[in-house]
C-alpha cells in the first residue's frame, strides 16, 4: 500500500504544479490578487505531496520491498542500511524524485519566506518553478515511475551497482542535485523579470543568495564525486574530463560566471542583460546535463538508463525549456535600460573579462564533450576528445582568470588606476617570483610549465590576502583599529577571500599531481619490496575477509622511508557475488605534501605468473590533498558570503512615485562590500 500512496501522491504533486503554474501566473497577468495568491499554498502543498512520495520510495528500500521493481532492481536484502537509503536516489527513478523534492523545497521557501519580493515578481517565480516541476513529475509518471509493482515479487533485489555502494557516492548526487536545482530558481527569476519587464539592483540582490547556494553544493558536490573517483577506481588520479563529469562542470563555470555579472548587476545597475542570458544558460547547462545521463548516449557508471523513450521526452523538455526561455529573451531583454557607464580599467571590467573569459572556457568544454556525440548522432563515426584537447584548450583560458582573479577586487568601482592596484600587489608578485624560482631549483626541467602554475597560485592566494589586509588597513592602522576594521567587514568579503583562496590550493594541487606524478605497476609476490619516490613498499600479502554482501581480499603493505616506518596500507579488492562484480578499494596515506597511493588489481598465481602475486599499482601524488581541501574552502567561502545579512534580508522595496513610474536608481555601492 505504501507504493500506491507514494504514486497518488506523485500524481498531486502533478496536478498542484499545473494549478500553480497556471492560475497565479494568469492573475498576476491580470492584477487578480486571490488568484495569485494562490502560488503560496500550492508550493506549500506541492512540497507536502513530493515528500510524501519520496518517503514512500526510501520505506521500499528501507523494508527491501520487492514487489516494487525500482526496490527490486537497485536494492538486496544483504546490502548495509546506508545505501538501502541511499539506492532511493542511486537509481533513475529515484534519483528524479529527489531532483523534484529539492525543486519543491526552494520553491516552499521562497513562497514562505519571501516577503520582500514584490508580489507580482514572486508569483511569477514560483509559477515559472511550478512548470520545471511539471516537466520532471510527468518525465516521472509517464516514463520512469518509481512505484511500478512486481508480481511476483522477487525473493531478493539485483542489488545497487557495487560502485555505487560507497560513502562518497551516497552523499555526492543530493549536493549535486541542491547545485543543479539552485540554478533553476535564478533561472526562474530571470524569466520572471523578462516576463516583468524589469531588472534592477534589488533583483540582482534577490537573485544572489540562490546563485551562491547552488555554486556553493555544486562545488562540494564536483569534489565529491572526483575524490570517488579517485579512491574508488583505482587509476590514481581525480579528474579524466569523462563527459559525465563535464556534464556537472560546465554549469559550475557559468555559474561563477553568473555569480560575477550578478555583483556588477547589483553594485553598478548595469550588465542586466547579460545576467539573465547566464541564469538561463547555466540552468540550460544543468538541464543538458540530465539529458546526457538519461538518454543513454553515454555510457558511464554515473548514467542512468537507456530507454530512447526517456531520452526523447527529456530532450523535447530540454527543447523546449531553453528554446523558450532564449526566444522569451530575445523578445524582451532589448528593452531593458541600460545602466551605469564604467571604465575598462575598473572593477567592473575585470568582472567583465572574467566573464569573457569563464564563458569562452565553458564552450570550451562544451565543444569537446558535444562534439563527438553529434558526430556520431549525423554518423561520421566515434571519434574520442579526451584530456589532451581539454589540457590545451581549457587550460590556457584559466590563466587570465586566476591572474585577474587577484587584480580585480583591489579595483575600485567606475575607473581605477591599474598600476596602483598592481603597486598594491608587488608582495604577491614577489612572492609568486619566489615560489617559481625555488620550485625551479627543486625540480628543474621535468615539467617547466609547473613553476610558473605554482607561481600563479601563489600569486592568487596572496592576492587574495593582501586585498584583504587592505580592506582592514593592516599595519596602516594600530592594530585594535584594524581588528574592529575586521569585525565589521562583510561577511560576503571574507567569503570572496575565502573562495578565491580555494582556488588557489586547487590550482596548486593539479599542477603538483599532474607535473611530478611518480607512478609504479608491476607484479608483487609477499616480501616484495620497491622503492618509489625515496619510500619504501613492502608487499605483506593479501588476506580473505568476509564483508557483508561481498567477499573481500585484503592486501597489506609497509611503508618507510629511510628504514624508519611511515604507515601500513590496506587496498582491497572486492567481489559482489549478486551482481558478480569486482570493484578496487585503493588504500591512501595522506601528508601535507601528497598522498602515498596503493591499489591492488588482480592475482596473477592461477595464470602461473608467480606464486602468491599480484598486479600492484603504487603511486606518489605531490599536493594532491590540496585540491578536495580548496574545494571545501571554496564552498565555505560561498556559504559565509551566503550569511551576509544584506543577502538574507534582501535588497529594501523601492517605492514608486507618484511624478515618475521609472525605476528608481541604483543603490550607492557600499566601499566595503565585495
Amino acid at each position: 500500500m505504501t507504493a500506491e500512496i507514494g504514486h497518488f501522491a506523485l500524481i498531486l504533486a502533478f496536478l498542484t504544479a499545473i494549478v500553480q503554474g497556471t492560475l497565479p501566473m494568469i492573475g498576476a497577468h491580470r492584477g487578480n490578487v486571490a488568484w495569485m495568491a494562490l502560488a503560496r499554498p500550492a508550493s506549500v502543498a506541492q512540497l507536502l505531496f513530493v515528500t510524501i512520495a519520496f518517503s514512500a520510495l526510501m520505506y521500499g528500500f528501507v523494508v527491501s520491498d520487492f514487489s516494487i521493481k525500482n526496490v527490486a532492481d537497485n536494492s538486496n536484502s544483504a546490502m548495509p542500511m546506508l545505501y538501502k537509503v541511499s539506492s532511493t536516489w542511486g537509481s533513475h527513478e529515484g534519483s528524479l524524485v529527489l531532483w523534484v523534492l529539492i525543486l519543491a523545497l526552494f520553491g516552499a521557501i521562497v513562497a514562505v519566506s519571501g516577503g520582500n519580493l514584490p508580489p507580482s515578481l514572486r508569483t511569477r517565480v514560483l509559477g515559472v518553478q511550478a512548470w520545471i516541476a511539471v516537466g520532471f513529475l510527468s518525465f516521472s509518471l509517464l516514463t520512469s515511475n518509481p512505484f511500478l509493482r512486481l508480481n511476483p515479487a522477487p525473493l531478493d533485489g539485483r542489488s545497487l551497482n557495487p560502485l555505487l555502494q560507497d560513502l562518497g557516492m551516497a552523499y555526492h548526487p543530493p549536493f549535486l542535485y541542491v547545485g543543479y536545482v539552485g540554478f533553476s530558481m535564478a533561472f526562474s527569476f530571470a524569466v520572471a523579470a523578462l516576463i516583468e519587464g524589469r531588472v534592477d539592483a534589488a533583483w540582482a540582490r534577490w537573485v544572489r543568495p540562490w546563485t551562491l547556494a547552488a555554486w556553493s553544493f555544486l562545488t562540494l558536490g564536483i569534489a565529491m564525486g572526483s575524490w570517488w573517483a579517485y579512491y574508488e577506481l583505482g587509476w590514481g588520479g581525480f579528474w579524466f574530463w569523462d563527459p559525465v563529469e563535464n556534464s556537472s562542470f560546465m554549469p559550475w563555470l557559468a555559474g561563477t560566471a553568473l555569480l560575477h555579472s550578478a555583483i556588477v548587476c547589483e553594485k553598478r545597475n548595469t550588465l542586466k542583460s547579460w545576467t539573465i542570458l547566464l541564469a538561463i544558460v547555466t540552468f540550460s547547462l544543468s538541464l543538458l546535463g540530465t539529458f546526457l545521463v538519461r538518454s543513454g548516449v553515454l555510457t558511464s557508471v554515473h548514467a542512468f538508463a537507456t530507454d530512447p523513450a526517456r531520452g526523447a521526452y527529456i530532450l523535447g523538455f530540454l527543447i523546449l525549456v531553453v528554446g523558450g526561455s532564449l526566444t522569451l529573451y530575445a523578445i524582451r531583454a532589448p528593452l531593458l535600460k541600460a545602466g551605469g557607464l564604467f571604465a575598462p580599467i575598473s572593477r567592473e571590467g575585470a568582472l567583465v573579462l572574467n566573464n569573457l573569459l569563464l564563458t569562452t572556457a565553458c564552450a570550451t568544454v562544451f565543444l569537446g564533450t558535444l562534439y563527438p556525440l553529434f558526430l556520431d548522432a549525423i554518423g561520421g563515426g566515434k571519434v574520442s576528445v579526451g584530456p589532451p584537447y581539454f589540457n590545451a584548450t581549457f587550460g590556457p583560458i584559466m590563466i587570465p582568470v586566476i591572474a585577474v582573479a587577484a587584480i580585480g577586487p583591489l579595483m575600485p568601482w567606475k575607473r581605477a588606476d591599474l598600476a596602483g592596484v598592481l603597486g598594491r600587489l608587488k608582495l604577491a608578485l614577489g612572492g609568486a617570483m619566489l615560489i617559481a624560482a625555488v620550485v625551479w631549483y627543486l625540480v628543474g626541467g621535468t615539467a617547466p610549465w609547473a613553476p610558473l602554475g605554482l607561481g600563479l597560485a601563489a600569486w592568487l592566494f596572496a592576492g587574495s590576502l593582501i586585498e584583504w589586509a587592505e580592506r582592514v588597513k593592516l599595519f596602516r592602522l594600530p592594530l585594535a583599529k584594524s581588528w574592529n576594521r575586521a569585525r565589521h567587514l562583510p561577511r560576503s568579503a571574507y567569503g570572496m577571500t575565502m573562495a578565491h583562496c580555494g582556488v588557489a590550493l586547487v590550482l596548486a594541487g593539479i599542477i603538483g599531481s599532474q607535473a611530478w606524478q611518480v607512478e609504479s605497476v608491476r607484479l608483487m609476490a609477499p616480501g616484495d619490496s620497491v622503492e618509489m619516490a625515496g619510500y619504501s613498499f613492502t608487499f605483506r600479502g593479501v588476506r580473505k575477509l568476509q564483508g557483508p554482501n561481498y567477499s573481500i581480499d585484503r592486501g597489506e603493505f609497509e611503508i618507510t622511508r629511510d628504514g624508519v616506518p611511515v604507515t601500513r596500507l590496506y587496498p582491497e579488492k572486492r567481489f559482489y557475488p549478486v551482481q558478480q562484480m569486482p570493484t578496487t578499494e585503493a588504500a591512501i596515506h595522506t601528508t601535507w605534501i601528497g598522498d602515498l597511493y596503493v591499489a591492488i588489481d588482480e592475482s596473477r598465481a592461477a595464470a602461473g605468473e608467480g606464486d602468491g602475486a599480484w598486479s600492484v599499482r603504487l603511486y606518489f601524488n605531490p599536493l594532491i590533498p590540496w585540491i578536495w581541501l580548496g574545494a571545501v574552502v571554496m564552498m565555505l567561502g560561498g556559504l559565509v558570503s551566503l550569511s551576509d545579512r544584506r543577502l538574507r534580508v534582501g535588497a529594501p522595496r523601492r517605492k514608486r512615485s507618484a511624478v515618475s513610474e521609472q525605476p528608481s536608481p541604483p543603490e550607492q555601492p557600499d566601499p566595503q562590500a565585495a
